[in-house]
Parts: structure tokens; sequence; C-alpha cells
């Protein structure tokens, strides 16, 4: 899937969510580090910091270690000890990363999206992300 595809999909998830923003990033270097590699609504200043980011580190570096959904109810007041204090540039508050997964649990990657407003997405929310990012697994595993 080359770049307009990942991009034009990744625009397509946001109508459904109504959300402003959202990143798919891609699992790299044996899956220690996630590497951006479509991106919509991410402020230009941004794009730097979240071009690559170790496991474990912000929103989808967590989702990517933890193999399991992270999301913060208001980014803007409260990071929830996971997000870094960089993360409020975005100007998103409500926002939910989902990692992709092999069929036997490995990390191939992490979709991200973020609402402008404080936002709880809800189980069914988080359970049809999980469901979108798995059918993408395979379009995002070829650089």
């Amino acid at each position: 899937m080359d770049q307009p595809e990942r991009s034009s999909l990744l625009a397509a998830i946001l109508t459904e969510f109504s959300c402003e923003t959202g990143t798919l990033h891609r699992a790299v270097e044996g899956g220690t580090f996630l590497e951006l590699v479509s991106q919509v609504g991410v402020p230009d200043a941004l794009l730097e910091r979240v071009a690559r980011i170790p496991f474990g580190k912000g929103i989808a570096g967590e989702a990517a270690a933890r193999k399991a959904p992270v999301t913060l109810c208001n980014l803007q007041q409260d990071l929830g000890g996971i997000a870094k204090p960089d993360a409020r540039l975005t100007g998103v508050s409500g926002s939910l990363a989902v990692p992709i997964l092999t069929a036997d649990g490995a990390v191939l990657g992490v979709l991200g999206i973020g609402k402008q407003q404080p936002y709880e997405f809800s189980e069914t929310e988080t359970a049809r992300l999980i469901e979108i990012a798995q059918g993408i697994g395979p379009l995002i595993s070829v650089p």
C-alpha cells in the first residue's frame, strides 16, 4: 500500500470516528521502535517527534509495548503518565491508540486517532478500532 492509499484509509477511519487527527505507525528494528507511515492532522512542528517512537514512550509506544489499547480522555489536562508534554501541541484532547498485531501476537504497528475535544472512547468504539487495525496489519508491513 503506498502513501496516498494509506492517507485515504486513515482519512476514512477518522471520518468513521469523527476524529480530526490520526497516525499509522509500523514496527521496525525488531519491534523496538515505531515508524510513522501515514498521518492526518498532525501539526508540521510535531512530525519529526512522532516520526520515530520507541516502544513504551508516548501513547502509541505504550500501546505497542502493552499490546493493548491506550486511551486518554483529555490530553490537554492530563497526560495520564503516558503522553509526553509535547503531545499537547497537537491540540488533541481525546485520544485512542490500538496495537496492530499478527495472529501470534507480534506487534506490526499502532493505529491512533484523536479528537480536539475531551472524549472518552467507548468499549464499542475501541473494539471497532481494534477490528480495523487487525484488517490493515498486512497493508503496513511492507514499506
